[in-house]
């Protein structure tokens, strides 16, 4: 690994997870080593970018030594991989807050399931990463405990809710990270930030352990430096899980085996929504994708024009339906079972009012209130019945539209990252950033962000994603890792080399 110049990170030419897990398993390299390269990066960057919320430096060095006294393991495919967790997924004897102060002082007894397969599979959880407070937002501001920047501008935004999870993987704090994407909170910051997101099928990936925003909409998945790195990673997370009622049975392919089953884009017929490609976006991400376009030609896919008719109503669609099932997920966080609680309250229903304004933020009462008004006996036909409608509408037209394309193809976000306060204190501005994402998470479908380049104006990375069919992230990963291999790959952040 590379060692520390100066005040310069050591990782600036980063390793990718598969490169490392090989060398690992040569003994060319020794998990500490690897570990301390990581820990001794997120002590370059951390002051800079502040993704992390918790670094278990202690226990991940006691846990690389053990491994390299133990040796390589050929039956744990992620053996001594670094990687981190976004905070909104439960992590045994380690803090897990939702970037919320009524969970500051809250610590699981069990790990999620995808962070104990994980575990199973050799990894080495670094510590947690920032997040939007309980997954809602689209640029970490609105974590209650500290803000993300951007490590290719400080003054701009990762992106969210999994924007800790995107600036950490931009400034390779680690070999990997598990975001979570509801409405684009996976692939918006990696788009953001210049890294690969992806988002499985819902089902696909375990959601037991995860801490519930909108339960038919949460979907955790890797968050990584390459495509390669995510189909790795989806390996081990991926399959059923008894404990998780949603989780599917649908058998696991091999995805990091299927990377090299196709050599090229023939006979791929990608689609290209109208509705998205004719959606107003800034004139740099508009030509990065079009350029991308014209590589996809190159390589010998097939461009087909299709129409996603009720996809217009996407955002409004799923800013009801999530709000509403963040408004029952929440009652729970009362202050009596666990979490914080004020002690200033004489009588109970004065306790809950001053526990959840106090200790839930601006952004989530925000969310909590107007689910519950949608919910509410008067209103439920007129916002959230017909949220669900245009749901089912939308989940047809994503069927239609694979009847006559294998794969979707669309920017990520239709502008780069934003300044930092540039939407905070416009709520509708903000939830228009995910125009390209929401619809996907309310028909449950796999989608893939990779980066597109950069702007010619900001020099901003660009992402652009593919959607496919229920269950068809092989076909993805396969399509975005021979268009990984077409474009240029991204500089490390000027940011943090000056």
């Amino acid at each position: 690994m590379q060692s520390s110049k100066g005040d310069k990170p050591v990782y600036q030419d980063a390793r990718t997870l598969c490169t490392t897990r090989q060398q690992l398993q040569k003994k060319e390299i020794k998990v500490s080593e690897v570990v301390q390269s990581c820990l001794d990066n997120i002590g370059k960057t951390e002051p800079l970018i502040r993704a992390m919320l918790r670094i278990r430096e202690q226990e991940a060095m006691d846990m690389a030594r053990e491994l390299d006294r133990q040796g390589p393991d050929k039956d744990r495919p992620l053996w001594g991989i670094p990687m981190t967790i976004k905070d909104v997924i439960c992590t045994r004897g380690i803090p897990t807050t939702c970037g919320s102060r009524i969970l500051e002082s809250f610590t699981p007894g069990y790990d999620a399931t995808l962070v104990q397969r994980l575990k199973q599979a050799g990894a080495i959880i670094l510590g947690k990463t920032n997040m939007d407070e309980f997954a809602m937002g689209s640029s970490t501001e609105n974590s209650a405990l500290q803000k993300t920047l951007n490590p290719w501008d400080l003054s701009r935004v990762p992106g969210g809710s999994s924007g800790g999870s995107a600036a950490s993987m931009a400034a390779a704090q680690s070999l990997g990270s598990i975001g979570t994407d509801t409405g684009g909170s996976i692939r918006q910051p990696a788009s953001f930030c210049g890294v690969v997101g992806m988002k499985p099928t819902y089902g696909r990936v375990s959601r037991y352990g995860l801490v519930a925003f909108g339960s038919s909409l949460d979907q955790a998945g890797p968050m990584t430096s390459c495509v390669q790195d995510s189909a790795a990673i989806l390996n081990i997370i991926s399959g059923h899980d008894h404990l998780d009622s949603t989780s599917s049975s649908t058998p696991v392919p091999d995805y990091l085996r299927a990377l090299d089953k196709r050599k090229d884009l023939q006979n791929l017929r990608i689609g290209l929504p109208r509705q998205y490609w004719e959606e107003k976006m800034s004139p740099e991400v508009e030509a990065a994708c079009k350029k991308v376009l014209e590589t996809l030609l190159e390589a010998g896919a097939e461009t087909v024009p299709v129409d996603l008719p009720h996809v217009q109503h996407g955002v409004a669609a799923y800013y009801i339906i999530a709000m509403a099932e963040a408004s029952s997920n929440l009652a729970r966080y009362d202050g009596v079972r666990y979490g914080y609680r004020d002690q200033k309250a004489r009588e109970l229903m004065d306790m809950y009012r001053r526990t959840r304004s106090r200790a839930l933020g601006e952004e989530v009462q925000r969310r909590i209130m107007i689910g519950t008004y949608v919910l509410s006996a008067g209103y439920y036909d007129a916002y959230f019945k017909k949220a669900a409608q245009i749901r089912r509408l939308i989940h047809q037209d994503f069927i239609k539209s694979f009847e006559s394309c294998d794969l979707l193809c669309s920017p990520v976000v239709p502008f780069t990252a934003f300044g930092l306060g540039e939407n905070v204190d416009d709520p509708l501005q903000m939830y228009l950033t995910d125009i390209f994402t929401t619809s996907l998470n309310l028909a449950g479908l796999p989608g893939i962000s990779i980066p597109a380049g950069t702007g010619k104006e900001t020099g901003l990375p660009v992402g652009i994603q593919f959607m496919g069919p229920a269950f068809g992230e092989e076909l993805l990963l396969q399509a975005a890792y021979i268009l990984e291999q077409s474009l240029p790959p991204l500089p490390f952040p000027a940011a943090l080399r000056e």
